[in-house]
Formats: structure tokens, C-alpha cells, sequence
């Protein structure tokens, strides 16, 4: 089970309540003396190993008593996770869940199962040991936590920073002794990423704390973030010059790795070759659907010549804001109207510009406050702008993704009803467990759910009440993005069970997931390193397996909104947990 933690797109949760008089969810059930010894244990373990041991994590969940520590990097210090870990792994093992109530049962299966995952990623995967990325990109992260959000004064972020950034030349220097025959590919990457980071603590980091005048504060800086400029230099040098001629590794995890991985992250326990074939199933039935639309809009065009159509039906990048501002009214409108989920507030997130430290990595992201965050508790829906200084083609290329049915799906997906709800429904838990570990099918699987969901819903006839093309173009633009993460499914497992080449995966993005060449390039290298990227796929159909069963269940007594509502209330647990909650059986999942 995986902490909830991102670096610039958007997975956190407490935001500022008001206008909506929501009840109260109630607290779990923590009344036997097991239940509470457990929920001991849990506070034990996050106390005294998993935040100190996980500082930027701890930054970005709202506690900031290791603001100025960084994670060790260096070969001791995995050796000394790996024997803490083992050491956790028994005293939560030991606990009997049958002496406990469901739902803290819950929270054993998932603080055991992170543990384990951490255990799996420490001696299998060992990125530590294969992925050069994992140092630059991890210290960078590490100064973003404090960069982000304006929890403090700049000046106390500042020293928390400089604290951070005197330990971060030695993380790479555990880098070069740690890094063994990784592969071509993650060394590839590392590089490509580096001029990006260099410039970011060039330019990005020191523009965030402009605002600082102490003298000696700033000196102290401008010492501290000049060596990390350097030694990421340095490291780049070296990964040119001596890292990529020895770069002979396979970057594959393997079917066994593989199977752990889900099972330990997401609780899914099928054969990889029975879940091959239920994404397979749903990518048909999602281009066979495409097809209908696309001949529908335009009989006498192919569907790719369609799909060109609709990214060029864009707004000017001067409207672009705007325009997600005004989606996010209608959709809080159409889930208001057609009673799709409870909203817990009346506080949009603000819609602005991605600062310019995240624009490289992304279009559109939600930035929420962790779940313990007290002070900065403003949630911000970022858009990247094109930068004014481009030609007319790279900004109409770039304005592309921002196609008015894409602008809806994104809103979707990012606010209302996918992230921004469900972290504001995150704010009402009262379990620290369910508040900071849980399960990726959950969370990116309900946000793709929601992207169908809405539609099937009516939403394209609400917003487009006469205009039967608009309808058309806002379901293409879900069905393309499905078909996205269709392959993201096949790819990811096959990558890395060895049935399939890179060179294979960039084809099958194209062909079976309707997406271009260079997209296709960027996707395969993110599966690479992110080998269950799955989950937004394998979620989604958990979703509406667990809803049919729901719902059969129930029969004419069945409510879609209780039903979301009902679904908010565990928490980010795996689809497995949420299914034993709401159904009171252990009923596959898919």
C-alpha cells in the first residue's frame, strides 16, 4: 500500500470547509481494547518510522517537525530500512485481525501491506540501485515540499531548506557508489531530466523565496543552493561520461515482482494473463464505441482525421482560465441537479497558472494541502499556459491538448467530481491510517470513473442541450483518453514479464490506444520505471463491478448518490477493503 503522496499533480487532501452542512461522517469504531492497542501501534509506526524516515513525505502530509531533514540515501540507510521494516513487518503481523473490528481490520491490511510494498521495492525492484533518476529527482522533490506551500514564513522555510539542501550533495555521492548496471533507459532519463532540475535550483527555487531579506540568511542560501547546483552538475558529467557506457541493466521487474507488487499495492490478485484479457475486452468494446461516435460526427472522415478536428476546437490561450473556471461551475451544477455525489463545500479551488517550477512536467494538475496541514490550506486547480514568446505553431500545437472536450474531462478528472471531491470528503475521516495510506485504484481509479460516470450520466446533454456534435466530441474525448489508459494496462504488464519491447509498446499506443508517436514515446518511458500504471484502468472497472453488484444487490432500492457517498467514507482503501464494507462479503473484485 502506497503512501499518497505527489510531486505536482495534485494527490492531497484538507482543504478550507464552508457553505455546505454536511453531517459529520462518523469516527471508526475504536472501542475494544484491541482496536485501540492497534491504533497505538499504527501512531508507533508512523512516529517513529515512517515519517523520520520519510521527510519530504512528512512535509507534504502537514508535519514539519522533519522540515529540515532529508531521506538517507546511502546503502546503510536502505539496510536499515530493509531490518525496520522486517521488524514492523512482524509486531503488525502479530496483531490478530480477527480480534479486531472490520474496519481497523482495514487498517492492518493497509499498513501491513505498505510495509511490505516498501520491503518488495527495498530488495526486488531496488531503484536505489538501478535508477540514477532516483537521487535527482528525489532531492529536487525534497525542496519542492517546502517551495510549494507557504506553511510558514519564508524565512523558516528557508532554513528548513538550507538544512536540506547541505545534505543533498552527499545523496549524490551515495548515488555513484550505490548505482549498479542500471539500465540504458533510466539513465537516458536521468540525463534528460537533469538541465531541467539544474535550472530549477538555478532559478525556480530562488525566485520562491525572493520575499527573504535577511542578509545572512540569504548568504547562508546562496552557499547551500550553489553546492547543489554543482554537485548536480557533477553528477550529470559523471552520469554522461561514466554511468551510461556501463549501462547494461534490465529495468523489467519481473511476473513474480509484478504479482507482488499489485497485490501489496492494489490488493488484485488475478493472473496477469486474466487481467490482460479483461482490459483487452474493454479497450474492444472502447473502440468499438469510438468508431460509432467518430462515424456518426463525420461518415466521410477516418477517426483519426476526426480526432484532429476536435483538438483543434480550442479557446485562445488568453480564455484558457477562464474557461476552467466556468466548467467547474457547471459541473458542481449538474452533480447538484442530477444528485451524483455530496459536495462537502462551496469553496472552489482556485484556478491559476502552473508556477513556473512544474511547468515542464505538466498541463493540468490539483494541488491540494496534505491531510494534516494546518496553516496553508488553499487547493489551486494549476493550468500550464503556453509561454508568450512562442511561434504560432508551437503554441497552436501546445493549445491542442486543451480542446474544449478535453478542458471538461480534465475538469472532470481533477476537481469535480474526481480529485478535489474526494480529498475534501478525505478532510471529514477521522482515521490517521486511511488519512495517509491507501491505494492508487482508489484514487486515480475514481477519477477515470468519473470521467465516464458523468457522461453516462447526461452531462453532455446538459451542457450542449441542442448541439448534438458538442455531445459527440465530449464522449471522443473520454473514449480517447480510455483508450490511453487501456494501453497503459497492456503495456505495463507485458513490458515488464518480457512479452513485449519498447519498441513494441510506442507501436501498441499508436495502434490500439489511438494516441501519437511522440506520445506513445513518453508513455512507454514512464512504464519503464512506473510498471503498474494500470491502476487507472483497473480501478475504473473495479468501480463499476463493485456499483453493478451494488446496486443488484439493493435492486430498486439502489442510489447513486449514497452509493459515491457511501464509497467516500473508506477512505483511499484498495477497491478489496471498500467492497467488504459495502457489501459485507470478500466477492472478487473483478
Amino acid at each position: 500500500m502506497k503512501p499518497l503522496r505527489r510531486i505536482a499533480c495534485a494527490i492531497a487532501f484538507a482543504v478550507p470547509l464552508g457553505g455546505v452542512a454536511l453531517a459529520a461522517q462518523p469516527a471508526p469504531t475504536v472501542t475494544t481494547a484491541a482496536d485501540q492497542a492497534f491504533t497505538r501501534l499504527a501512531d508507533r509506526y508512523f512516529d517513529t518510522y515512517y515519517f523520520p524516515t520519510n521527510p519530504s513525505t512528512a512535509t507534504s502530509d502537514g508535519f514539519h517537525a522533519w522540515d529540515g531533514q532529508l531521506e538517507d540515501y546511502s546503502r546503510a540507510g536502505v539496510e536499515a530500512n530493509v531490518k525496520a521494516l522486517q521488524q514492523w513487518e512482524a509486531r503488525v503481523s502479530a496483531v490478530d485481525p480477527n480480534t479486531l473490528s472490520e474496519y481497523v481490520q482495514g487498517d492492518r491490511t493497509l499498513v501491513l501491506n505498505n510495509i511490505r510494498s516498501t520491503l518488495l521495492t527495498l530488495q526486488t525492484i531496488r531503484p536505489w540501485q538501478k535508477n540514477p533518476d532516483n537521487y535527482s529527482s528525489g532531492i529536487a522533490s525534497s525542496a519542492f515540499t517546502l517551495m510549494e506551500r507557504k506553511f510558514a514564513s519564508p524565512e523558516t522555510r528557508l532554513r528548513a531548506l538550507i538544512a536540506r539542501e547541505k545534505q543533498m550533495p552527499a545523496a549524490l555521492a551515495d548515488a555513484r557508489q550505490n548505482l549498479d548496471d542500471p539500465p540504458k533507459i533510466y539513465t537516458q532519463i536521468a540525463l534528460e531530466q537533469l538541465p531541467g532540475l539544474v535550472s530549477f535550483f538555478q532559478h525556480d527555487v530562488p525566485s520562491a523565496f525572493a520575499d527573504v531579506t535577511d542578509a545572512n540568511l540569504k548568504q547562508q542560501f546562496a552557499a547551500s543552493n550553489g553546492a547543489v547546483v554543482k554537485a548536480l552538475q557533477d553528477y550529470q558529467h559523471w552520469l554522461q561520461a561514466d554511468l551510461l557506457p556501463r549501462s547494461h541493466g534490465d529495468f523489467r521487474i519481473g511476473a513474480q515482482a509484478y504479482r507482488d507488487k499489485l497485490k501489496y499495492d492494489e490488493m488484485v490478485t488475478l493472473p496477469l494473463d486474466r487481467l490482460i484479457a479483461i482490459d483487452t475486452a474493454d479497450m474492444r468494446a472502447n473502440q468499438q464505441q469510438f468508431a460509432r461516435v467518430a462515424h456518426e460526427l463525420d461518415p466521410s472522415k477516418t477517426p483519426q482525421q476526426v480526432l484532429a478536428e476536435l483538438a483543434a476546437d480550442h479557446p485562445a490561450p488568453n480564455q484558457l482560465l477562464a474557461v476552467f473556471r466556468g466548467s467547474l461551475d457547471k459541473l458542481v451544477d449538474f452533480i447538484r441537479q442530477r444528485h451524483i455525489i455530496s459536495v462537502p463545500s462551496d469553496v472552489r479551488p482556485t484556478v491559476e497558472e502552473t508556477p513556473p517550477f512544474m511547468r515542464a512536467t505538466t498541463f493540468a494538475s490539483m494541488d491540494t494541502p496534505g491531510p494534516y496541514e494546518t496553516v496553508a490550506k488553499e487547493a489551486y486547480l494549476n493550468v500550464t499556459l503556453p509561454d508568450p514568446s512562442w511561434s504560432k505553431q508551437r503554441t497552436d500545437e501546445f493549445m491542442a491538448q486543451f480542446s474544449y472536450p478535453v478542458i471538461n474531462s480534465v475538469a472532470t478528472h481533477e476537481a469535480y467530481p474526481g480529485h478535489y471531491i474526494q480529498f475534501l470528503w478525505m478532510h471529514r475521516l477521522h482515521d490517521r491510517v486511511r488519512k495517509l495510506l491507501g491505494a492508487n485504484t482508489n484514487v486515480e481509479g475514481w477519477a477515470h470513473y468519473s470521467e465516464q460516470m458523468m457522461l453516462d450520466e447526461g452531462l453532455a446533454q446538459y451542457l450542449y442541450p441542442h448541439d448534438r456534435r458538442q455531445q459527440l466530441l465530449l464522449r471522443l474525448g473520454q473514449l480517447q483518453d480510455a483508450l490511453l489508459r487501456n494501453a497503459r494496462f497492456i503495456v505495463g504488464i507485458k513490458l515488464h514479464t518480457g512479452q513485449m519491447s519498447m519498441a513494441q509498446a510506442v507501436d501498441f499506443f499508436v495502434r490500439q490506444g489511438y494516441q501519437s508517436r511522440a506520445v506513445g514515446e513518453v508513455e512507454t518511458k514512464r512504464g519503464t520505471a512506473d510498471p503498474t500504471y494500470l491502476y487507472y484502468t483497473l480501478g475504473k472497472l473495479e468501480i463499476l463491478k463493485l456499483r453493478a453488484d451494488v446496486e443488484k444487490k439493493q435492486g430498486k432500492d439502489f442510489n447513486l448518490e449514497r452509493f459515491h457517498d457511501a464509497f467516500m467514507q473508506q477512505g483511499f482503501a484498495p477497491i478489496a477493503i471498500v467492497r467488504k464494507a459495502m457489501l459485507g462479503d470478500d466477492s472478487p473484485v473483478l
